[in-house]
């Protein structure tokens, strides 16, 4: 099956560079183009796309509104997206996870590297690299004081599910946590999803976020 692309950035130049990398492999195609963050919420409408690669500073309306905005259209659930930034600073991570993308992916990715990342979110796993990951740990901790929904809700999580939720923040794909806890990658994955299902996470990376919030990993 092939993954259907959306490719957002107000600079050409590299939203044609995006463009040509994904033009060279088979399973995977671009359907729309955007220069803004308006533009890339109508695209995706229109099109709708397996993933969204969503630059962040852009005039008008930025990546980070145009994000929010699709994540809360309920008609844009199947819709996964991943920024694009070169400023991985820790309000940016935070904020686009928390509105809804799947991930964060440096705009000086290799080629090979930016079509691995589109089949991982695509295929539903969080897209997340070392600096993001220690910006969202960094500033969820700050919030552990405050009671939240999300402690709450981890309560309903069975001990395997909590031990799956663990790995899932650590990192690991599927198939690892499968190896790590003797099972099959099937019922790694049953887990993962049951835990996104209670906690009320969009996908791993919110999964990931609702975790350090409630202080279950990180600690």
């Amino acid at each position: 099956m092939t993954t259907r692309v959306v490719v957002v950035d107000d600079q050409e130049l590299i939203r044609g560079g995006f463009v040509a990398i994904i033009g060279t492999v088979e399973d995977i195609e671009v359907v729309g183009e955007a220069s803004d963050g308006a533009e890339a919420v109508a695209v995706v409408r229109e099109t709708r796309p397996d993933v969204v690669l969503m630059d962040i500073r852009m005039p008008g309306t930025d990546g980070l509104e145009a994000t929010e905005q699709i994540a809360a259209d309920p008609d844009l659930a199947g819709v996964r997206i991943a920024v694009l930034t070169t400023f991985e600073e820790d309000e940016y991570v935070l904020r686009a996870l928390r509105g809804g993308a799947s991930g964060f992916l440096g705009k000086s990715v290799r080629p090979a590297e930016l079509l691995g990342a589109i089949r991982t979110i695509a295929a539903g796993e969080e897209l997340l690299s070392a600096a993001a990951t220690r910006a969202v740990i960094a500033h969820v901790a700050e919030d552990r004081a405050t009671p939240s929904v999300e402690g709450d809700r981890f309560r309903y999580l069975t001990e395997r599910e909590r031990e799956v939720v663990l790995l899932v923040a650590e990192g690991l794909s599927n198939d690892e946590i499968a190896q790590r806890l003797f099972v099959s990658p099937l019922t790694a994955k049953t887990h993962v999803n049951r835990a996104m299902t209670k906690i009320g996470a969009r996908d791993r990376a919110q999964l990931v976020v609702a975790a350090y919030q409630a202080g279950l990993a990180g600690s």
